[in-house]
C-alpha cells in the first residue's frame, strides 16, 4: 500500500455510531485511530468504548464479548471490564491478580451521546477533552424530520478533506461552479465559521436542476467546524436544510465520513422536494471530490497563487489538533 499522508491522526470528539445502532447489551467492533476497538451499550444504558484486546491472553472483547450488567465480558475466559477498562470479576478466580486489581488495564475513551450520535474523545497522550461536541438543536427535535445519512470511507485524512471548505478555487473544476464562491471566514478556538454565497444551477418546482448551465440562482451556506471531527452546515435557499458532518479517522491513511440530513417539517410539499434535491447534490459533490481525494498525496508546501483560497489561513488553524 502506498503511504501517501505522514500526519498523525488529530485529536478531537469524534463520530462512532448513531446512538439508534446500539441497544441496551450490544457490543459492536470497531476499527477508529489506526486501533481495534470494542464499543458495547451497558445494561443501564451507558454507551462505553474500550481498546479491543483482553489483556488476560488477547482475546477481541468485540467478538463474541458479553454485556454484564455495566461490564464486559471477555468471550475467552470470562473476565469483565467496566467502562474505565477496570478489572471488576474474574469468575473462575478466588481474588483478581494484584496487577488487575483496581487498576485501569484496558484503554477507554471519554464518550458522549449527542446529535443522534455515539462521540468518543481521542488524545494520542491520553489527555482529556478540552472542548464539547456541540449540540445541534434540530436533530431529533419533533419540528424536524427524522435524520436522512450518507456513509462514506474514503482514502484520505481529515485535514485533506477539511481544506476542500477553503479551497474555494476546485468548485469551478471539480463541480462545474460558474464562479468561486464568494464568502468570509472566521477562526475562533476550535471554531472555524464559513459563510459562503455559492452560485448553483436553479431547481425548478419538480425537484429538478437545470443542468443546461444557463439558469443559476445562489445559495446561501453558513457552515460551522467544532474540532477536527465535526460539522455544521446550515443552507438557506427557498427552503432550509440542516447537515451535520462528521469525520472519524479510520487510520493514518483513511477516514469515514457521514452527512447526516434533518429539513423543517413545516415546509411544503415543494419545498421538501427542493430540501431533498439540494441534499442530494451536496452528496454528488462529495462523491466528485472522493475521486480527487483517494489518488491525490498532500503537499506540504504548496505553491499558491492570488486565486487560491485561505489554505494557509486553514492549515494552521488544523495544527492546532495535531499533539505534540
Amino acid at each position: 500500500m502506498t503511504i501517501r499522508y505522514d500526519q498523525p491522526i488529530p485529536l478531537g470528539w469524534f463520530a462512532l455510531e448513531y446512538s439508534s445502532k446500539l441497544a441496551a447489551g450490544d457490543v459492536i467492533p470497531l476499527q477508529y485511530f489506526g486501533r481495534d476497538l470494542v464499543l458495547f451499550r451497558t445494561e443501564s444504558g451507558q454507551a462505553r468504548l474500550l481498546d479491543a484486546y483482553c489483556p488476560h491472553l488477547g482475546a477481541h472483547l468485540g467478538h463474541g464479548g458479553v454485556v454484564k450488567g455495566d461490564n464486559i465480558a471477555c468471550p475467552f475466559h470470562g473476565w469483565q471490564f467496566d467502562g474505565d477498562g477496570v478489572c471488576r470479576a474474574v469468575p473462575y478466580a478466588t481474588n483478581i491478580p494484584p496487577k488487575a486489581k483496581d487498576k485501569q488495564i484496558v484503554g477507554s475513551y471519554a464518550v458522549v451521546e449527542r446529535n443522534a450520535m455515539i462521540w468518543a474523545w481521542y488524545h494520542p497522550n491520553n489527555e482529556p477533552p478540552d472542548f464539547e461536541v456541540e449540540t445541534i438543536a434540530e436533530i431529533g427535535s419533533p419540528d424536524w424530520t427524522d435524520i436522512e445519512v450518507y456513509d462514506w470511507k474514503i482514502n484520505t485524512i481529515i485535514q485533506e478533506a477539511g481544506e476542500n471548505g477553503a479551497d474555494v478555487a476546485h468548485f469551478m473544476f471539480v463541480h462545474s461552479s460558474p464562479e468561486m464562491p464568494q464568502g468570509e471566514v472566521t477562526m475562533d478556538g476550535v471554531r472555524r465559521s464559513t459563510l459562503l454565497l455559492n452560485k448553483v444551477p436553479r431547481i425548478n418546482e419538480a425537484g429538478e436542476t437545470d443542468d443546461s448551465g444557463e439558469d443559476w440562482e445562489f445559495i446561501e451556506v453558513n457552515s460551522v467546524n467544532v474540532g477536527p471531527g465535526q460539522t455544521i452546515q446550515r443552507i438557506t435557499r427557498a427552503f432550509e436544510v440542516v447537515m451535520m458532518g462528521t469525520i472519524t479517522p479510520i487510520d493514518n491513511q483513511s477516514i469515514h465520513l457521514r452527512f447526516t440530513f434533518t429539513v423543517p417539517r413545516s415546509q411544503t410539499d415543494m419545498n421538501q422536494a427542493l430540501a431533498e434535491a439540494t441534499r442530494d447534490n451536496i452528496a454528488g459533490g462529495v462523491e466528485q471530490d472522493i475521486v480527487i481525494w483517494n489518488n491525490k498525496r498532500y503537499v506540504e508546501n504548496p505553491i499558491l497563487c492570488d486565486g487560491d483560497g485561505p489554505i494557509a489561513k486553514y492549515r494552521k488553524w488544523f495544527s492546532q489538533f495535531y499533539a505534540p
